[in-house]
């Protein structure tokens, strides 16, 4: 048995789950630069569940894409957090025509497994959710296509 790799999503959809920070830190890094309307973020308190229908930039098929001259794709995908018993944000338009840009998800344990699961979002926005235990699922739920702008996404320093 050995670990996965990041190529080894190729072609297929993602279905991954997060049940510790390592785990977190793959979701992180293949939901860097995913984007989404602000009409796309969803809190259902009865169900404890805070979900994204997000475009996330295919980041698992970026050397393929390179290999084989062919542009850069994205694909939708919802990224959810279970067990959530609170939902706080801070500099998030509710706005539904506002596009949102995820930057980052990170975990602050707190006592007895529970904590803060915090998306970063582009422009000094927060989105925090205290949670009994770490959750959090990242499905894709369409086909790649092409990135509209055609071009990997860039962070200059």
């Amino acid at each position: 048995m050995h670990d996965a790799r990041f190529e080894d999503g190729g072609e297929e959809a993602l279905r991954l789950l997060a049940y510790d920070q390592e785990d977190l830190q793959v979701l992180s890094t293949l939901t860097q630069d995913a984007v989404f309307p602000a009409s796309e973020m969803s809190w259902e308190a009865g169900k404890r569940r805070f979900s994204l229908l997000i475009n996330r930039f295919r980041w698992e098929d970026m050397q393929s894409a390179q290999t084989r001259g062919r542009d850069v794709e994205r694909v939708q995908s919802v990224l959810s957090v279970s067990d959530v018993q609170k939902v706080r944000s801070q500099g998030v338009s509710r706005d539904a025509d506002t596009i949102l840009s995820l930057l980052s998800i990170s975990f602050e344990a707190g006592e007895d497994g529970t904590g803060v699961v915090e998306l970063t979002l582009a422009g000094d926005g927060a989105i925090q959710l205290e949670v009994e235990t770490l959750d959090v699922t990242l499905q894709d739920v369409t086909r790649p296509y092409l990135a509209p702008s055609k071009h990997t996404p860039e962070h200059p320093e």
